[in-house]
């Protein structure tokens, strides 16, 4: 029913990964393999792309659905349907930040100091021209194929580029004048196709799947048996979703307690369930919440 393409290069492992946990596992003959299958009966077609590509092919039709960046949907103005951000702008988590940096020698403290005639480089030309037209800033944009910061200051005076924490920026010399975009990964739609009913419910379901999954990502579920004169002790050390489940077990002095719960600073809650009365403690993994 549905024509699905992936992202090769920094976003395809972390995109792999959350499939799989949504129990949409990507099954392809190798790494460099171009074309998958998907053991779905809503996803017909899977296909492997440059995440620059993406928006392109899904507004064209040629895909169903997609994921790229929010970077490269809005360096390509694509008219496409956003349905939610699925993970970070590369391999982490974290968003990425598209930049317009200068020598941290220059004397422009803004956008506004830029002088007519200022040559930037980006791999994003067309975003780069619509924020310096924004801000009424004549400037030369040439487009770059790698090393981007590496033609400062011989070839050009500042560049647009991608970065998560600024780092290798400042490592090359360079600080952030302003920012034009944070973006993050997203899950995207032909707009024709979103407004087919029956596709439209397919896609709505991997969403929940795959949101479903996401929400799963560090936590954990903690059960444990209690006697009644300590499970009100227990239920206060309790954080939960919603409200821990509590249940009465055969012995009528005992309860059984359930809550998901962040996998961060579970070491600490475990002992002190325990000191509180707690027994039995269970910690199991979660691959999917969904509410």
């Amino acid at each position: 029913m549905l024509s699905l393409v992936l992202p090769k290069g920094s976003l395809e492992k972390a995109t792999l990964a959350l499939f799989d946990a949504a129990d949409l596992a990507v099954l392809r003959g190798s790494e460099r393999a171009y074309h998958a299958t998907i053991d779905d009966p809503r996803i017909d077609r899977v296909r492997f792309l440059r995440p620059q590509e993406i928006p392109t092919y899904v507004e064209q039709s040629i895909f169903d659905l997609g994921i790229s960046g929010r970077d490269w949907i809005t360096e390509t103005g694509a008219d496409v349907v956003s349905l939610g951000e699925i993970g970070g702008g590369r391999a982490t988590d974290k968003p990425v930040h598209v930049v317009l940096a200068v020598p941290k020698e220059s004397p422009w403290q803004s956008v506004a100091d830029l002088p007519d005639g200022v040559r930037i480089s980006t791999e994003m030309p067309e975003t780069t021209r619509r924020f310096l037209d924004e801000h009424g800033v004549k400037a030369k944009v040439f487009t770059s194929h790698g090393a981007t910061e590496a033609k400062i200051p011989d070839i050009v005076d500042a560049i647009v580029d991608l970065t998560e924490t600024g780092s290798s920026l400042r490592a090359a010399g360079l600080r952030v004048l302003a920012t034009l975009l944070t973006s993050r990964t997203e899950l995207i739609a032909n707009r024709a196709a979103y407004e087919d009913t029956a596709k439209r419910a397919a896609m709505e379901d991997i969403v929940v799947l795959l949101q479903g999954a996401l929400r799963a990502r560090g936590h954990v579920l903690l059960k444990v048996n209690v006697a009644d004169d300590h499970l009100a002790a227990v239920l206060a050390l309790l954080p939960a979703m919603s409200s821990p489940n509590v249940t009465p077990l055969a012995d009528p002095t005992q309860h059984g307690v359930e809550s998901v719960v962040p996998k961060r600073g579970v070491n600490t809650l475990i002992p002190a369930l325990r000191a509180a009365g707690a027994r039995d403690i269970l910690e199991l993994p979660i691959s999917k919440i969904v509410g």
